[in-house]
């Protein structure tokens, strides 16, 4: 079963965007673009960020 994390390798920020491309098997830069453009349209992805920073747990500190 896969798990979401905060990515602890290539990181830029908190490791969110990271994370998420690891859990879908894409490239990290699709979805910070992504993330870059709900942004940019909408305002909320800074919020959404930050939420997601606080509420993913790092990837040392999943317990398999």
């Amino acid at each position: 079963m896969k798990k979401l994390y905060k990515a602890e390798n290539g990181k830029i920020l908190a490791g969110v965007c990271q994370g998420i491309s690891e859990y879908l098997n894409i490239d990290p830069t699709v979805v910070r673009l992504i993330w870059i453009l709900f942004t940019a349209c909408y305002g909320a992805g800074i919020v959404a960020y930050i939420i997601c920073a606080l509420i993913f747990p790092s990837k040392n500190n999943v317990i398999k």
